[in-house]
């Protein structure tokens, strides 16, 4: 369902509590009013050339926003130095950057100085879910840039292994919610993971078990077949059993029926708040209750507007990958 301009502004109110800054539809409508277009076109030939970037780039906003806030910091690429965000052990595998760069000089020939790094990465998140038929929805602009990176900003990332409890803490402290958890978990409807970061589940799970009890038992030789023992960690398999490519609610499906691949989205449905979450887009509820669309529409606003700088806050850069 499509998300309309009165519907995404009124969201603004509860946002505030997650922002110091206000952000609104269209902000570059005046200052730059192809922005958004440019941003969706050069989403769309990227996909074009490689199916697997939607998923990049989604995943891309997430590690960005959990962070220092939306302030495009995850960009930084210079100085090589080893101690940036982007370089910390829990944005491993991080890709689609160059999508951005691509869209940044686009931009720049066209509006230089305007539009913000952070805003075309949640721009481009949003095309993203849109070209793998998932919801479209308005994204609030108006984000500045970080003048900040540095790679131990990033140790209280969300990680794979981490708790159900853990997991609800990072969010919280972050002004989201359990739904939002839940939600933006969802994400992991397209793209892939490693087989690095299942194979603790498959041989290694606990001392009480090799591997992980949840896993459904008709699905754990599927998943030891496509991540064999001491075989190449890097092999990436689907997140969301047979619907890796296309943004659905099967992910929580799979979750529901012991078919989640990471440990952490096995976890949703391991607590009972989580798991009500998970379960109220099933049964009965699929007539009656929440849209999963519209919800996972204002989760990512919400998380969209976190930590932002806005105003006279922060500054736009000329080059995503690098301070200036």
């Amino acid at each position: 369902m499509f998300w309309t301009l009165a519907l995404v502004l009124g969201l603004i109110s509860s946002m505030n509590q997650i922002s110091n800054g206000q952000l609104q539809a269209g902000f570059y409508s005046n200052s730059c009013p192809n922005a958004e277009s440019i941003v969706a076109s050069t989403v769309r030939q990227a996909t074009q050339s490689d199916p697997t970037i939607p998923a990049a780039l989604l995943r891309l906003h997430f590690h960005d926003c959990m962070v220092h806030g939306c302030d495009g910091s995850i960009l930084v690429r210079s100085p090589a130095n080893g101690n940036l965000e982007k370089d910390s052990p829990n944005h491993a595998g991080l890709r689609g950057m160059e999508v951005i760069d691509s869209a940044k000089a686009q931009l720049e020939s066209q509006c230089p100085g305007v539009v913000s790094c952070a805003d075309i990465v949640a721009l481009a998140a949003r095309d993203s879910v849109s070209l793998t038929q998932g919801p479209a929805y308005d994204v609030l602009t108006g984000r500045r840039d970080g003048t900040v990176s540095n790679i131990a900003d990033a140790n209280n990332m969300p990680v794979v292994r981490d708790s159900i409890d853990v997991l609800k803490s990072k969010f919280a402290t972050k002004g989201l919610s359990d739904k939002d958890l839940v939600l933006l978990t969802a994400a992991h409807t397209i793209g892939t993971t490693a087989c690095f970061f299942v194979e603790n589940r498959l041989y290694s799970f606990s001392t009480n078990s090799q591997s992980d009890p949840s896993i459904n038992p008709s699905f754990l030789p599927e998943l030891q077949s496509q991540c064999p023992q001491n075989g190449n960690v890097n092999v990436r398999i689907p997140l969301d059993r047979g619907s890796g490519n296309r943004f659905d609610i099967e992910i929580f499906r799979n979750i529901k029926s012991g078919f989640a691949v990471i440990e952490s989205d096995a976890a949703l449905y391991q607590d009972d708040s989580t798991r009500a979450i998970v379960d109220s887009y099933f049964g009965l509820f699929e007539l009656l209750g929440p849209s999963f669309e519209d919800d996972f529409a204002e989760s990512m606003i919400r998380m969209g507007s976190i930590g932002v700088k806005t105003g006279s806050n922060g500054v736009i850069r000329r080059t995503c990958s690098a301070l200036n």
